[in-house]
């Protein structure tokens, strides 16, 4: 199963960073993701991001407001792929 993934933020350097975590994380685990770049600041509050840069996995904000290291999104990514 395909895990998806977004980055919410207006494409700052917070949002790659997060981006870039996430993608050492998914390349980590050896799953099959398709990450997406949300810039549209309408669509945050549907996901319940105050503050960007924000990480959904599977339609779950799991991070917002801040960086996750790739030891998180390492652990998110692993129980989404269990909940799966």
């Amino acid at each position: 199963m395909t895990i998806a993934i977004k980055v919410l933020g207006p494409g700052c350097n917070n949002c790659h960073l997060v981006e870039e975590n996430t993608r050492a994380a998914v390349a980590q685990l050896g799953l099959e993701a398709e990450i997406e770049h949300v810039t549209d600041r309408a669509e945050y509050p549907s996901y319940g991001l105050l503050f960007t840069p924000g990480l959904v996995i599977n339609n779950k904000l799991v991070s917002g407001g801040r960086i996750p290291s790739v030891a998180e999104v390492t652990t998110w990514l692993a129980d989404a792929a269990i909940a799966a």
